[in-house]
């Protein structure tokens, strides 16, 4: 079958390393020391030996990414880099690492759009695999693979990060900082609709959706197609939208309206401090996930088109992942970590070796890539579990 291709040989053990020590920097890291060297970098001494007590096979060093001489000089003796920094750091990170001549594959979900850089990147002659996660990520890879199969008309992708116990008010925590959830709050959402982008306020248009294992929930508009609006201008259907457990929506509305989420500056008791950071800095122990916290990631994405018959074919792919107690790692850090790990290991198998900026979908297209990420992923018990019918 021609679906069956290895996950990794690791015949070539390279130099590879991670920029940010989070719970998915340091997930990406400790995977990658299976058949890599990795040297794991982040601003904080204390992420960093957090992440060397789970794997001593890592090499850890304190660096600014901020300090872009520094940073140029320190990726240039390794063989591959992997950004992980946050979402506000993102886009300047990587524009100095292909800058610097380098290989990347990136996971920092930034406002800009990375395409802007793809000139640059031809210039250098790098490639950048960017947006490498769960979502963005992998609904792009599953939708690059099946555009090439069917004349596609609708595409939708929904995808949630989930704490198994539901704590009240918000009944939510995540891997990373509030200040990126908060970003996905705000931030106004585009989606595609009869060939036309429409452009709503994020956490609108609620829907009440059944998954199996999980019940109810709830699921709003969030900015999710980033590339594909631009990459897949075909479609004239398309959506993202995030899910939360029901009523979270309406505490967070309850936040944003009053003005919570504002980034100017106001004046309390003589001190100057923006609303946003007060309400992170809040907010931070409120959504914080616990290090050996049970959650769950639920997605799925949906495709509809003409197949090669003439018929309509819609094809579903459904992921149910939860906390792996052996490995000790988050459901969100594992299938947006190991995503990005397996495009590292993809790109060094020399699988995709084209030159430019390169969102998922772009990856995802080759047949080759698409069952690699595929297999890879199953590997590490990450099962996209496809169904299709007839319409």
């Amino acid at each position: 079958m021609k679906n069956k291709l290895p996950a990794f040989s690791g015949k070539n053990m390279k130099n590879i390393i991670v920029l940010g020590a989070g719970m998915v920097g340091s997930t990406i890291a400790i995977d990658l020391t299976k058949t890599h060297k990795v040297t794991l970098t982040d601003y904080s001494q204390e992420a960093l030996d957090k992440a060397f007590k789970k794997c001593d096979q890592l090499s850890t060093q304190v660096l600014d990414v901020t300090d872009k001489f520094t940073l140029q000089k320190i990726i240039k003796s390794f063989d591959l880099v992997v950004c992980a920094v946050p979402g506000f750091l993102g886009f300047k990170t990587l524009k100095a690492i292909i800058e610097a001549e380098m290989n990347v594959i990136d996971i920092s979900f930034f406002s800009e759009n990375s395409l802007e850089l793809d000139a640059l990147a031809k210039e250098k002659n790098v490639t950048a695999i960017v947006d490498c996660g769960v979502a963005p990520g992998m609904d792009n890879i599953i939708l690059g693979y099946e555009n090439e199969n069917l004349k596609l008309t609708d595409f939708e992708c929904l995808v949630g990060g989930l704490p198994k116990v539901k704590k009240w008010p918000f009944c939510y925590k995540a891997p990373f900082s509030p200040i990126d959830v908060i970003e996905e709050y705000t931030r106004p959402a585009r989606y595609v609709e009869n060939g036309e982008i429409i452009t709503r306020e994020a956490l609108t248009d609620c829907e009440y959706i059944d998954f199996d294992k999980v019940g109810t929930l709830e699921s709003f508009n969030s900015d999710g197609l980033r590339s594909i609006i631009f990459t897949m201008p075909h479609i004239p259907n398309m959506k993202e939208k995030t899910l939360r457990y029901p009523g979270h929506v309406e505490y967070v509305r309850v936040l944003k309206e009053s003005g919570f989420f504002n980034s100017e500056e106001i004046e309390v008791n003589g001190t100057k401090i923006s609303p946003l950071d007060f309400t992170s800095k809040v907010l931070f122990n409120e959504w914080k996930l616990g290090e050996t916290e049970e959650e769950l990631t639920v997605m799925r994405v949906t495709v509809k088109g003409k197949n090669k018959n003439g018929e309509t074919e819609e094809i579903v792919y459904n992921l149910h992942d939860e906390y792996c107690n052996e490995t000790q790692t988050s459901s969100m850090a594992r299938t947006t970590g190991y995503t990005a790990a397996s495009a590292a290991n993809l790109f060094l198998e020399g699988l995709f070796t084209e030159k430019g900026v390169f969102p998922p979908e772009l990856v995802g297209k080759h047949e080759a890539c698409f069952h690699f990420f595929i297999n890879y992923l199953k590997d590490r018990n990450i099962h996209y579990v496809k169904t299709s019918r007839i319409l």
